[in-house]
């Protein structure tokens, strides 16, 4: 006769378990959710064309790092843009192609020009 009661209060504690997990299942997925959400609105959209002139970021730095040394390779010339922001590039220097991620290049700027600054002397008062 104990039995019943013990086998019911049981399986009233497996249900609340099954409960306490898929609550801590659902909370995990809404937490990524918007972790994913916050991460992809810190990533810059870089957009490339073909023909345009990039730098490529030098990782291997991160080894051997170097306060003077620069962390960016190139100029590298985009050959074609693959989807999901896939970038195959050539060297200029030896003409080798690969593909690379979007987001390990920057574009290059050339023919900046500065503006002239005009100088205005003041008089003493």
């Amino acid at each position: 006769m104990e039995l019943e009661p013990a086998g019911k209060a049981r399986k009233l504690d497996i249900q609340e378990l099954e409960e306490i997990r898929n609550d801590a299942y659902e909370n995990a997925r809404i937490y990524k959710d918007k972790t994913k959400l916050f991460h992809d609105k810190k990533i810059a959209q870089k957009h490339f064309s073909v023909g345009q002139k990039v730098l490529l970021h030098n990782s291997v730095l991160k080894l051997f790092p170097g306060k003077l040394q620069s962390w960016w390779q190139g100029p590298f010339i985009v050959t074609k843009v693959l989807t999901h922001g896939a970038v195959e590039i050539e060297s200029e220097e030896s003409g080798k192609r690969f593909k690379i991620n979007g987001q390990w290049l920057k574009q290059v700027y050339e023919n900046f020009q500065a503006h002239t600054v005009e100088k205005i002397q003041l008089e003493p008062p």
